[in-house]
């Protein structure tokens, strides 16, 4: 009795469904290295390619930020997507985590952290946390924007959690905001923006954690991150922020699935 053959084994890799964004950043590399752009060349406005790919516009964002950490494009806030350089023959599109699987991460992780600080926070760590929600709003004064104070406040909820393996999953999400080229170039956007850390949302998660409530401690930590990933959207937009917003339906509503479990 003939013995079934084995199916190759696929790599993991390819085994993983690929993301929108990932789809149109390989579509446009393949028209970058097929001549269909010059250097200089303007692309196609962020809702075109939107409508074009039928995706969301903070997917084109995504993909438009990919292209742009391997330098083929410039992006100009206001103006567009320009072309920088061509791809050689031998290059392939990268992909690294970007700012908003980040932050995706970032809402799951830190919301529930929060939620638990709420159970085992210390009265002196209150304190402190009080003390750096002050140092956040004194460091928004500055020239520039800095995130000392706020990367402080985050992993005092975290350690508060009394949970090791929170806290270093914390600590290694902060670790890739300026590690990973794609979240880094992203940030950088937002300082050029002038975004910075909002006090209001920090203070809210500081009096949910005094109340000693983990349901409103990880909603207000929920709110917050979701706030963040509004603020990103304005650091990079080409248009109005409400149109960015109604666009990013399809990203929010993840988040919003995820809230829910």
């Amino acid at each position: 009795m003939a013995r079934p053959r084995k199916s190759p084994a696929i790599p993991v890799e390819s085994a993983r469904p690929e993301r929108l964004y990932q789809k149109l950043a390989r579509e446009l590399f393949d028209d970058l290295g097929a001549g269909r752009y010059a250097v200089g060349d303007r692309l196609p406005a962020e809702r075109e390619l939107a409508a074009q790919y039928n995706i969301s516009r903070p997917a084109v964002r995504e993909a438009m930020i990919a292209l742009e950490v391997q330098g083929l494009i410039e992006v100009r806030i206001g103006s567009g997507a320009y072309v920088r350089a061509l791809p050689g023959k031998a290059d392939a599109p990268g992909f690294d985590v970007t700012a908003f699987e980040l932050m995706e991460a970032r809402l799951l992780v830190e919301g529930e952290a929060a939620a638990l600080a709420a159970v085992h926070i210390a009265d002196d760590e209150l304190a402190e946390l009080e003390r750096l929600v002050d140092r956040i709003e004194d460091e928004n004064r500055l020239p520039g924007v800095t995130t000392n104070a706020d990367y402080a406040f985050h992993m005092l909820i975290a350690t508060a959690t009394r949970n090791a393996v929170i806290r270093s999953q914390v600590e290694e999400m902060w670790r890739l905001r300026s590690t990973s080229p794609n979240c880094a170039l992203l940030l950088e956007k937002a300082r050029t923006a002038n975004v910075q850390p909002v006090v209001e949302e920090h203070r809210a998660v500081l009096l949910a954690l005094r109340d000693r409530d983990p349901a409103a401690a990880r909603a207000a930590m929920r709110h917050h991150m979701s706030s963040v990933i509004d603020h990103l959207l304005f650091a990079t937009e080409e248009d109005a922020v409400e149109a960015a917003r109604r666009d990013a339906a399809s990203t929010r509503a993840r988040y919003a699935r995820a809230a829910s479990l």
